[in-house]
């Protein structure tokens, strides 16, 4: 639904997998507080080293769970009376009764552990994750460097991060680069694997190469970013953009460089990534989404995009389907 001047009065929040929490920030025995989706969670990691993720509001009397909430073996006990619950969500014992009340249960989220990252998947309508986030073995191989972090939270709708990577011509306008990138875009067989590419010839100090750039995306929230064509030689970065809710998104970024590259070129690809979200954020920070957004003919890719992300909505003919596309 939009009022007259194309402002959004609400937007969904799209289905897929999102990073709640870095894994290096979670370990055995603790608990923490999460808000995305709209929602208040508490993860915590089991004695046995499993990560769960449940709805934070104890159904006895409303203590958020994950303050001062702690683990017991392999649950979580409510701080203001005990009060414990599996992984399932299911109030497994009360200390100071013996018979369990059948409404005692909160709602639990599919969790999985990618990259060094926490993942929780989002579903409207609470449907079973139907797709799994890509392992990129790079971030555990001995030939690539220690994982490096970078986190951001920004003031915008999470389908505005995501669309950056399908729009070749800020990267002239925003980001300054010579010229506007030829993009070529294609699809895996399921089409929730996106991959766009641009190529260029770049003077190194390695030589003179062909490089080329590949952004992978999978779903809305999930990518990598790939430089490509320095023989044995490699870039990774990795993203999940995450919604808190419709308005306010979080992006966690990790980045690792083949060895051999690290001090020729490694600390400078991490460099230029991350000053290019810097110049992004003012862009970000001062916008709106637009649910029909008026496209000209050379706007295919972001058209294209956003035909593509009608499938990561549970409703997206009435809430973010975006109309037809320019």
């Amino acid at each position: 639904m939009e009022v007259a001047d194309n402002k959004p009065t609400e937007l969904p929040i799209p289905n897929g997998w999102f990073a709640v929490a870095w894994s290096k920030d979670l370990i055995a025995g603790e608990v923490m507080r999460a808000k995305y989706f709209g929602e208040e969670l508490v993860l915590f990691r089991t004695r046995e080293g499993e990560v769960k993720a449940l709805n934070a509001y104890c159904p006895h009397l409303g203590a958020h769970m994950g303050e001062g909430g702690r683990v017991v073996g392999e649950t979580v006990r409510c701080p203001f009376h005990g009060w414990q619950y599996d992984g399932t969500g299911t109030c497994v014992a009360i200390p100071y009764s013996k018979k369990i009340p059948a409404k005692a249960r909160v709602r639990t989220w599919d969790v999985c552990e990618r990259n060094k990252m926490i993942f929780v998947w989002h579903h409207a309508q609470q449907e079973p994750p139907s797709w799994d986030v890509e392992v990129h073995p790079e971030f555990d191989d001995p030939d690539w460097t220690e994982p490096r972090y970078f986190e951001l939270e920004v003031p915008v709708y999470v389908q505005d991060m995501h669309e950056n990577a399908c729009d070749p011509v800020h990267f002239y306008y925003v980001h300054k680069m010579a010229a506007v990138p030829e993009d070529t875009i294609t699809y895996d067989e399921s089409g929730r694997y996106m991959l766009a590419k641009s190529s260029m010839e770049r003077e190194t100090v390695m030589g003179t190469f062909n490089l080329e750039l590949e952004r992978h995306s999978w779903g809305i929230g999930l990518s990598a970013v790939r430089m490509c064509g320095i023989p044995d030689a490699g870039l990774l970065m990795f993203s999940s953009t995450s919604p808190v809710d419709t308005g306010n998104t979080v992006s966690r970024w990790v980045f690792t460089v083949s060895k051999n590259l690290v001090d020729l070129a490694g600390e400078e690809f991490i460099e230029n990534m991350s000053a290019g979200v810097n110049q992004d954020m003012r862009i970000w920070e001062n916008k709106i989404h637009r649910l029909n957004p008026v496209l000209c003919e050379e706007d295919k890719f972001l058209g294209e995009f956003r035909r593509w992300t009608r499938q990561f909505y549970s409703n997206p003919a009435t809430t973010n389907g975006h109309g037809p596309a320019a």
